[in-house]
């Protein structure tokens, strides 16, 4: 399973000015949880079986919430059992298509 998610604190004082704080401490508790994962300027993407996955989301999300009142959560996931090594392969796959020209 891929599991991208987007999380960010709102409400309360100088919230704003520690967005990037408040993602940081999410990201550290993706890349501690030793799942595969990637960061990029919108979401962080990872893969691992359901259960803990969403612990990962859970905890990052708790992390946010400490600089904040609210916490904003968006999430996407592709759940696709019996299959691993997804966060990589999508990519690759698309890039030889890419490449193929078809």
């Amino acid at each position: 399973m891929l599991v991208a998610f987007s999380v960010a604190p709102s409400g309360g004082e100088g919230a704003d000015a520690s967005v990037h704080d408040a993602v940081a401490a999410a990201v550290r508790v993706v890349r501690e949880s030793g799942l595969p994962n990637r960061t990029d300027a919108m979401f962080t993407t990872i893969e691992g079986e359901w259960d803990e996955v969403f612990d990962v989301v859970r905890r990052a999300t708790e992390a946010v919430g400490r600089y904040g009142t609210r916490v904003s959560l968006v999430l996407k996931a592709d759940i696709r059992p019996g299959y691993s090594g997804e966060l990589d392969g999508k990519v690759q796959r698309l890039e030889a298509a890419l490449e193929s020209g078809d």
